[in-house]
């Protein structure tokens, strides 16, 4: 297994960096909300309106994705927390070292993952 402080240090960098792409994220739906407002809501007449719809979706489809990362890192910093990370949660072995750093918020070993 990698060593946990190497992890965790990957981690705590990846939460900073997911806070920070959900604040942006949260501040652009918030600009688009706004400028929506200021206009006409005549998105059926409006040659832009089905593209700021397509954006407001994406952003916020990104914002979900942003969001439920963080609550895997968060998870996973608190399995290192209680000693217990580094395990599969399904069948309690080790999960191998080169996938804990190349997904450090891995819950399961690859026979597991790919078992479904």
């Amino acid at each position: 297994m990698a060593p946990i402080s190497e992890i965790r240090g990957l981690l705590i960098a990846d939460r900073e960096r997911t806070a920070d792409l959900i604040s942006s994220l949260s501040g652009n739906i918030a600009s688009m909300v706004e400028a929506s407002q200021l206009t006409t809501a005549d998105d059926e007449h409006d040659p832009e309106g089905s593209t700021i719809a397509f954006e407001r979706s994406q952003a916020s489809t990104l914002l979900a994705a942003a969001r439920n990362h963080l609550a895997d890192v968060n998870a996973a910093l608190a399995r290192i927390a209680a000693g217990n990370y580094g395990y599969c949660e399904r069948c309690g072995q080790a999960i191998a070292r080169d996938r804990l750093l190349a997904r450090p918020t891995a819950r399961t070993c690859i026979g597991c993952a790919a078992a479904g």
